[in-house]
């Protein structure tokens, strides 16, 4: 009879187990939702603050005429997404890029050195358009800065609550078009 008692205790006690197990599993994918959900509301606002300061920016400074945000298309069912793009035909011919981070890693970098390669594929309607790249940032290490500049994207700090283009005496830009890579 004892047996029995013992087995059915260490029943009850894996099923308890199991249902505090569960429990956790459900509160920890709810508090990763919420936490994505406030990474994305931040990412948003972030990009909402860069958005007058970066369309002055790409006016003034690049001759861009159209500015606009959030420039996504699909192809053979990948997306791309770009947080503000500017545009300008005429005597400027160009495009410029514009990522959006929060905090600038350097795989923000690579991720735009591949948005820059994959540009044409998902927008041939500028196909002969110069093309150029601005990560703007709140906060970066100065070394993935310095590997950004290294790559010839622009970069742009925020600085008084305005997004402006970072000055520096070595940068060269790079024109990330077909034209200069083939």
């Amino acid at each position: 009879m004892e047996a029995t008692t013992n087995f059915d205790d260490t029943r009850q006690i894996l099923r308890e187990i199991v249902q505090s197990q569960q429990e956790t599993d459900r509160i920890t994918k709810r508090n990763a939702k919420l936490i994505g959900d406030l990474g994305n509301k931040f990412g948003s606002f972030t990009e909402g603050m860069a958005f007058p300061s970066m369309e002055r920016v790409l006016r003034e400074q690049f001759g861009m005429t159209t500015v606009t945000t959030r420039y996504k298309a699909q192809r053979n069912g990948d997306t791309i997404e770009i947080d503000v793009l500017g545009l300008a035909n005429g005597t400027v011919n160009a495009v410029v890029i514009v990522e959006v981070k929060s905090h600038l890693k350097e795989h923000d970098v690579e991720q735009m050195l591949r948005i820059t390669e994959r540009f044409y594929e998902f927008f041939p309607e500028h196909n002969g358009k110069k093309l150029y790249a601005v990560l703007a940032f709140v906060d970066g290490a100065y070394e993935v800065q310095k590997q950004a500049l290294r790559a010839g994207l622009y970069i742009a700090r925020i600085h008084d609550e305005v997004f402006e283009l970072l000055p520096t005496d070595e940068f060269t830009p790079k024109d990330f078009s077909r034209a200069e890579n083939e």
